[in-house]
């Protein structure tokens, strides 16, 4: 039997928060549906693929996602039990401000798109310092690596509701529109297309450095100052004044 999900109880949070991580909506939704102890959790983390949009790399993390959950009064010890045969065991449940916090978290997530940092960009903003040819060779080991991720991914699970398959939907797109482009990118890296060298870095970094030593400005500002003046303080042309 399916468990409706817990973030659609309660009412909503005056002014909602995004979670610290992924981890911290899995644990509180977990808790949500029932009073669980940290070992469910790990298994149902694995049973429900969401160590796919998680990070769970270090052993400890379900505990300090725990920990914080607790110390912010969104999860609550419930019991502590104790079997001869096994370690002493915490069950948690979620209170109801947590469960206030996750339907807030559910909006705010699915509705608004968050100012991401991922290093890839990154790492893709300074490939001038790197040799064009050594760039297309470490994309495409990229290239493979993602097409196994997406094979992965794209892997049918039988008698699962696409319900519970929409984020590897999700990251099946992403994966694949990465794909597609570094594709794009490494053929006009092979071609030519795209290539430089130190000679041009040097060229470029002169034409866009500005004279007061701020860095490049708009195209358009730098142009409109050469010509005399800045835009703002232009008159527009009417119709009548315009050249025929």
């Amino acid at each position: 039997m399916l468990v409706k999900p817990a973030w659609y109880a309660g009412p909503p949070m005056a002014h909602p928060l995004r979670p610290r991580s992924p981890l911290w909506m899995v644990v509180l939704a977990f808790v949500s549906e029932e009073p669980m102890h940290p070992y469910r959790m790990q298994a149902l983390i694995k049973e429900r693929g969401k160590d796919q949009i998680a990070n769970v790399a270090q052993r400890n993390s379900v505990y300090q996602t725990i920990a914080a959950l607790l110390r912010a009064g969104l999860i609550a010890i419930r019991e502590t039990s104790r079997d001869e045969r096994r370690p002493e065991r915490t069950v948690y449940e979620v209170t109801p401000e947590g469960r206030r916090t996750l339907q807030a978290w559910m909006r705010e997530v699915l509705a608004t798109p968050a100012r991401e940092f991922p290093d890839f960009p990154a790492a893709l903003s300074l490939v001038a310092g790197a040799a064009p040819g050594d760039v297309r060779v470490l994309l495409e080991t990229r290239i493979a690596t993602l097409e196994k991720r997406l094979a992965e991914l794209e892997e049918p699970v039988p008698n699962l509701p696409r319900l519970f398959l929409l984020e590897s939907e999700y990251m099946a797109a992403l994966v694949r529109a990465q794909i597609e482009w570094l594709r794009a990118v490494t053929s006009d890296l092979r071609s030519g297309r795209l290539t430089w060298n130190a000679a041009w870095l040097q060229r470029v970094a002169r034409e866009w450095a500005s004279p007061s030593g701020a860095g490049p400005r708009d195209d358009r500002g730098a142009a409109t100052k050469e010509r005399g003046g800045s835009k703002r303080g232009r008159r527009p042309k009417t119709r009548s004044t315009r050249r025929r």
